[in-house]
């Protein structure tokens, strides 16, 4: 495959420079020929990408390979830019052990396509009672999580952290306090009031990421909030950077970009945390904007089509978002002036690198900023369809992810540019 980027948007150092591309197969090279004489699909305004790198993803194997693999997760991953993903251990059987990870690594071996790397779990079974054995899967894993389940004892916690210190690992937590939920099932603001839903409250994650940062104040552990949503969350991240606290946080496209009153009743805008009001988002802009909000991260979690058809109150929690995500924030975070493209790059592939220690030099990615289109999941690589942003028109197609020198991604649309002009 050949192909010339004319006038690129070259990411490098930090920032972007102008320059003609050339794609053969799966390298680019600087073009310092005439560009009329080029017999070749000729290409404008492409941006020429770091491989993203998502900290939050669910790819349900082993255990739930009717929702996602190893392979379709990857896959998926690939289509959306990425080159590297951190998986979550909600699995059967849940990566608590040496043994129980073994499962899970030989498949990541076996099937994926960009680089992925495994959270342990923090507790046995993730059952919040007993750690897991952190230290015998410490070579083998990013750091400890028991995603979808916040830990309930401040004890245990205590002793997670101390143990991740000891061992030079981070804790990435899942903050809510199931003595809060009262069986809410969406965010406890105007919609869930006027549609007669129940509300999961805001406290019931800033007030455990409140508690879990006094307890890493004790333990020195490095720390990490899985997908903040509520304004007080920020505020409390915030205020605990200023005092030297060693932590980091992610948020969701959807967080960034919708409230409670763009959601309907469809399964496809339940997820946990759920989206919540337009001060809690505005928030979360604030956030990517100062630093408070370290990274940009999907929660890809994928579900059967069974799983999402039951509206708001009963269908699975959890969304697909690996595919969506950088056409959905370049759409409405970038060519809305709210941040630019380079701080963009920043929230989805530089700061996760650098706060997970992960390689940033294996691999690229190619998107057609000109190109607009309206989501259709039909078209998505992972298993799971449901997405808050079915039917949204957004600017930004992926043409091609490059990952250890192979071409893991590649549209037909190489061959053929649509409508691809200099500027849109």
């Amino acid at each position: 495959m050949k192909a010339l980027f004319r006038n690129a948007n070259v990411y490098t150092n930090g920032g972007f420079k102008k320059q003609d591309m050339l794609l053969d197969g799966a390298s680019l090279s600087v073009f310092t020929g005439d560009v009329s004489r080029v017999d070749l699909p000729v290409f404008n305004n492409i941006a020429i990408l770091p491989g993203f790198c998502d900290v939050h993803v669910h790819f349900r194997e082993p255990g739930f390979s009717y929702k996602e693999t190893i392979k379709t997760g990857s896959l998926a991953s690939a289509r959306g830019g990425y080159t590297a993903v951190c998986t979550m251990p909600n699995l059967i059987p849940p990566p608590d052990c040496p043994e129980n990870l073994k499962r899970q690594t030989d498949l990541i071996e076996r099937d994926a396509v960009i680089a992925v790397f495994p959270y342990g779990t923090i507790t046995k079974d993730q059952a919040g009672a007993e750690l897991s054995d952190m230290e015998g899967m410490k070579n083998s894993v990013i750091g400890y999580s028991d995603d979808g389940k916040g830990i309930q004892s401040d004890e245990l916690m205590l002793e997670a952290m101390k143990k991740a210190r000891e061992l030079d690992k981070m804790i990435v937590a899942h903050c809510e306090d199931n003595s809060l939920l009262r069986g809410g099932y969406i965010h406890d603001g105007e919609y869930a009031r006027s549609h007669g839903h129940r509300g999961i409250c805001s406290e019931s994650e800033f007030g455990q990421i409140a508690r879990d940062l006094e307890l890493v104040k004790k333990s020195g552990c490095k720390y990490h909030v899985c997908h903040v949503s509520a304004k007080e969350s920020v505020e409390i991240i915030r205020r605990a950077k200023s005092e030297g606290v060693d932590v980091t946080c992610e948020t969701g496209p959807h967080y960034l970009t919708m409230c409670d009153k763009d959601i309907g009743e469809h399964g496809r805008f339940k997820m946990n945390p759920p989206i919540r009001g337009k001060e809690d988002r505005d928030a979360l802009i604030e956030g990517i904007k100062d630093g408070t909000v370290d990274m940009i991260a999907t929660d890809h979690a994928p579900h059967s089509e069974e799983e999402k058809s039951h509206g708001l109150e009963k269908s699975n929690m959890g969304v697909v978002g690996i595919e969506t995500a950088f056409p959905v924030c370049y759409t409405y975070l970038v060519k809305t002036g709210i941040i630019t493209l380079e701080e963009l790059i920043d929230l989805l592939s530089v700061r996760p690198r650098q706060r997970f220690n992960i390689k940033s030099d294996v691999g690229f990615t190619v998107f057609d900023l000109s190109d607009e289109y309206r989501i259709d999941p039909a078209e998505f690589l992972s298993m799971g369809k449901s997405t808050p942003f079915e039917g949204v028109s957004v600017f930004g197609r992926c043409l091609l992810t490059v990952y250890g020198g192979k071409a893991v991604y590649e549209s037909d649309r190489l061959t053929k540019p649509v409508n691809n002009s200099e500027e849109k």
